[in-house]
């Protein structure tokens, strides 16, 4: 097998056993509740190294509004924010290479976590980057396309006035009501695609088209337990945003590590390897 950190490995030189998708397991809320526990322990294993992943993505938050703010772009700080943690996943790629040596038992540094990170996009993750930001700037132009349509005769040139329309008028109710149900059904779609796609592009050889139907496979067949698992990501990363993007510094580590442990319980390991990955 092509190593991890190597380049890139076309699909075309991916063997039969590589390109089928593995069936995935049944996983319970226990399994959500045994990879929090497993999350918050790689995370105080290794907590200045985990914290600089959520304190990067932080600081990235932080530029980007202050970037639309500077553009005058007032209108797109409401839907940015709330799509912002849509690509936490690929941002999270750090994350899952050091839960994956530390569940492996394997030694690590800065070096060869960053060597990874930055090699993932000769890989096909760097397909999935894109997937991510194209449902991303789908939903900032829908929201500029009902920002159009159903407010199209109002006015707003700072982001409290923008608030003042999006809150108290008629408009702004079903501008919220219409905008808040395209982007469920984005956030939806997106969280699908990408919940065990993600770690298992980092974990295995294999192609991200493959990648995405497994982990739409692992959503259709755990309904209740992933959807609660998105709902709790949801919460936690709304509460990061809250906090003017602090809490993403803890919040996306923890959720980070947690994500691949719920991805080891869902995904059966690739044959041959012989890692207990129910513990």
């Amino acid at each position: 097998m092509t190593s991890k950190i190597n380049g890139a490995t076309s699909p075309d030189d991916l063997t039969p056993q590589q390109l089928t998708q593995p069936k995935p397991n049944k996983v319970t809320a226990n399994d959500i509740i045994a990879s929090l526990r497993a999350g918050f322990s790689d995370f105080f294993a290794r907590p200045f190294m985990s914290s600089f992943f959520g304190l990067f993505y932080a600081a990235f938050g932080l530029l980007f509004v202050w970037t639309l703010v500077w553009l005058g772009k007032i209108w797109m700080i409401i839907p940015a924010v709330v799509a912002f943690p849509l690509v936490a996943p690929f941002a999270a790629a750090g994350l899952y290479e050091m839960s994956r040596r530390l569940q492996q038992g394997e030694s690590f540094g800065w070096s060869e976590i960053l060597t990874v990170v930055v090699d993932q996009r000769n890989r096909e993750m760097g397909w999935m980057a894109f997937v991510t930001l194209f449902i991303f700037w789908v939903w900032i132009y829908q929201v500029r396309l009902l920002l159009a349509i159903i407010l199209q005769d109002a006015s707003f040139s700072d982001f409290r006035g923008f608030l003042n329309v999006i809150f108290y008028t008629p408009e702004g109710w079903v501008f919220l009501a219409i905008g808040t149900c395209a982007g469920a059904i984005l956030s939806a779609v997106l969280f699908s695609v990408t919940v065990i796609a993600m770690p298992m592009l980092l974990d295995r050889e294999t192609n991200f088209v493959s990648a995405m139907i497994t982990s739409v496979r692992v959503v259709m067949e755990n309904p209740v337990v992933m959807l609660t698992w998105a709902a709790i990501i949801s919460v936690a990363m709304l509460l990061s945003l809250a906090s003017a993007f602090l809490g993403l510094i803890f919040a996306l580590p923890i959720l980070g590590h947690t994500t691949w442990h719920l991805y080891r319980r869902a995904v059966p390991p690739v044959e041959g390897r012989s890692e207990a990955l129910r513990l």
